[in-house]
C-alpha cells in the first residue's frame, strides 16, 4: 500500500511529505471545544467540518496567483477538550500554542467556540508582546461575564483587553450597552455592520487603527448568513465575501500578522457554510505564508 491509495486527512488534503511538522511554517490547530455557547450548538464539530470541506478546496488561488499544493502547512492533532472549566481549557490551549510558537510556527487555530481565542492570544502575546487584535464578528464579545462565567465566548475580547492588548472590532451588529460603554472608555474602535455595508472606506480606517503585531480573530458570524449560516448566533446584515477578502489582503499587506483563528462554525450539515469557512481559512493561510508585503 502506498500513500496514493489513501485520502490525506490534512488541511486542504495536502500530502504527508508537504504536511510534515518539521518543515512546516504554518500549523493548523483544531480546537473543537464547546462549553459556553448560549444559543445554537455544534461548534465542537466545527474544526472537523472545516477540515473535511477544505479537502474539496482548490489549492490554486486565482486572486493571489499562487498554489498551496506544496505549501509548508502541518495539520496538528486536535487539542483535547478540558471540560472541568473554560478557564482550564484556556490554560491548556495556551500551553499547546506556546509550544508551537516556540518552534517558530505561524499558528492558525480552528474553533470551536470563540472562548478558545484567549489561549491562542495569550500564547502569541507571550512571544510577540502586546497585540493589536483585529476582531471580525457580529458581536463585540466585551462583556465582563456572561451566564455566570468570565470565560464565556461573549467575554473573550474583554479578557484580551484586560491582558493588555487592544482590539479593533469589525462587522459588529449586536452589543449590549455595557460593551459599548467599555469600548468607548478604552478607546476601542467598533466598525458597525451597517457602516461596513454602506461603503468600503471603513477598511482603510480599520487597518489604520492597528499598531504593532496583529492577531486576527474571525468569528464566522461576522460574515453575513448568506455566506455562512451554520453558526451559533447568526445575525443579519453581516460582511460580504469580497469586502472581507479585501480587508484581509490589506491587513497582510500592511501589517505583521502573527497568528489567527477561525471560530464558531457549527457542524450543521450545510456544505455551503463549511466550504465557505474552509475557503476563508485557506485564504488566511495563503496570505500568512505569502503576504503581499
Amino acid at each position: 500500500m502506498s500513500d496514493a491509495d489513501l485520502i490525506a486527512q490534512n488541511f486542504l488534503g495536502l500530502p504527508p511529505e508537504t504536511a510534515a511538522y518539521a518543515t512546516a511554517r504554518l500549523v493548523v490547530l483544531p480546537i473543537g471545544f464547546e462549553a459556553t455557547t448560549s444559543y445554537g450548538a455544534g461548534t465542537r464539530g466545527g474544526p472537523d467540518a472545516l477540515l473535511a470541506a477544505s479537502r474539496q478546496v482548490e489549492t490554486y488561488d486565482p486572486d493571489l496567483d499562487l498554489d498551496l499544493a506544496d505549501a509548508p502547512i502541518h495539520t496538528h492533532a486536535p487539542v483535547a477538550p478540558d471540560l472541568s472549566s473554560p478557564g482550564a481549557m484556556t490554560e491548556r490551549i495556551e500551553r499547546v500554542a506556546s509550544r508551537l510558537a516556540a518552534d517558530g510556527k505561524w499558528l492558525l487555530g480552528l474553533g470551536g467556540e470563540h472562548s478558545v481565542t484567549l489561549g491562542l492570544v495569550r500564547a502569541a502575546r507571550r512571544r510577540h508582546g502586546p497585540l493589536a487584535i483585529l476582531h471580525l464578528d457580529a458581536h463585540a464579545d466585551l462583556r465582563a461575564e456572561f451566564e455566570g462565567t468570565p470565560h464565556s465566548h461573549a467575554s473573550v475580547m474583554r479578557r484580551c483587553v484586560e491582558d493588555g492588548n487592544r482590539t479593533v472590532h469589525v462587522g459588529i451588529r449586536n452589543a449590549c450597552r455595557e460593551e459599548v460603554e467599555f469600548a468607548r472608555r478604552e478607546g476601542l474602535p467598533i466598525f458597525w455592520g451597517r457602516r461596513c455595508a454602506e461603503d468600503e472606506g471603513w477598511i482603510a480606517e480599520a487597518l489604520d487603527a492597528l499598531r504593532g503585531p496583529v492577531y486576527l480573530s474571525v468569528d464566522v458570524d461576522g460574515l453575513d448568513p448568506a455566506v455562512i449560516r451554520t453558526t451559533g448566533t447568526p445575525e443579519p446584515g453581516g460582511l460580504g465575501w469580497w469586502p472581507t477578502m479585501r480587508l484581509l489582503e490589506g491587513l497582510f499587506a500592511r501589517h505583521a500578522v502573527v497568528g489567527a483563528d477561525v471560530v464558531e462554525l457549527s457542524a450543521g450539515g450545510d456544505a455551503a457554510s463549511d466550504f465557505a469557512a474552509a475557503r476563508l481559512a485557506a485564504r488566511i493561510a495563503a496570505l500568512a505564508l505569502y503576504a503581499l508585503r
